[in-house]
C-alpha cells in the first residue's frame, strides 16, 4: 500500500538542511609584528653567521651554497615571525650581507689562528683591526657575489614564509 502523503516530521536532523559542499575554514588572522621579525632575523644572522663561518673556517674556503643558506635562514625566520610587512624582506636582505660578513671574518680568525697556533677567539676580540684589514686584502668579486646570493635568498625566504 502507498502513502500518498509523506510521513510527518522534518527528516533533516534539527531542522537544517545539509550543505551540498563543505564549508571552507576561515582565513588565518594576518600578522604582522615588524619587531618580533625584526629580533628573529638578528638572532638567525648571528647564528647562521657564525655557523658558515666555522664552515669556512674549518675547510679553509668559502661556499657559495652555504651563502645563499644563511641568507634563506635570515628571511626565513624574518616572515615567519614577522609575517607579511612589506619591510621584513628589506631589513632580512641587509642583516644577511651582515651575517655573511661576520661569517668571512670568523672563518678569516679560524684560518689565522690556525696559522699563528692562537685561539679565533683572540684574533677576532683582540685584533679585530688586523683581521678587517685582511679582509679588505682577501677582497675579490667571489665576495661580493656571496653577498648578493644572500641578500637575494633572504629577500625570498621572507617573501615566502610570511606567505
Amino acid at each position: 500500500m502507498s502513502q500518498s502523503v509523506p510521513p510527518p516530521g522534518n527528516p533533516f536532523a534539527q531542522g537544517t538542511e545539509p550543505q551540498p559542499y563543505p564549508v571552507a575554514p576561515p582565513a588565518p588572522p594576518a600578522r604582522s609584528n615588524v619587531g618580533l621579525g625584526i629580533v628573529a632575523a638578528v638572532v638567525a644572522a648571528l647564528v647562521a653567521g657564525g655557523v658558515y663561518g666555522a664552515i669556512a673556517g674549518g675547510i679553509e674556503r668559502e661556499i657559495g651554497w652555504a651563502a645563499v643558506g644563511v641568507g634563506f635562514l635570515v628571511g626565513f625566520a624574518a616572515g615567519k615571525a614577522g609575517g607579511r610587512n612589506p619591510a621584513l624582506p628589506v631589513i632580512s636582505a641587509v642583516l644577511s650581507l651582515g651575517a655573511v660578513y661576520l661569517g668571512q671574518l670568523v672563518a678569516l680568525a679560524i684560518i689565522g689562528g690556525k696559522e699563528l697556533h692562537v685561539s679565533a677567539t683572540t684574533i677576532f676580540f683582540d685584533h679585530f683591526d688586523v683581521l678587517t684589514q685582511a679582509w679588505k686584502e682577501d677582497l675579490d668579486p667571489l665576495t661580493f657575489l656571496f653577498f648578493a646570493l644572500a641578500a637575494f635568498a633572504a629577500f625570498s625566504g621572507s617573501k615566502k614564509a610570511s606567505g
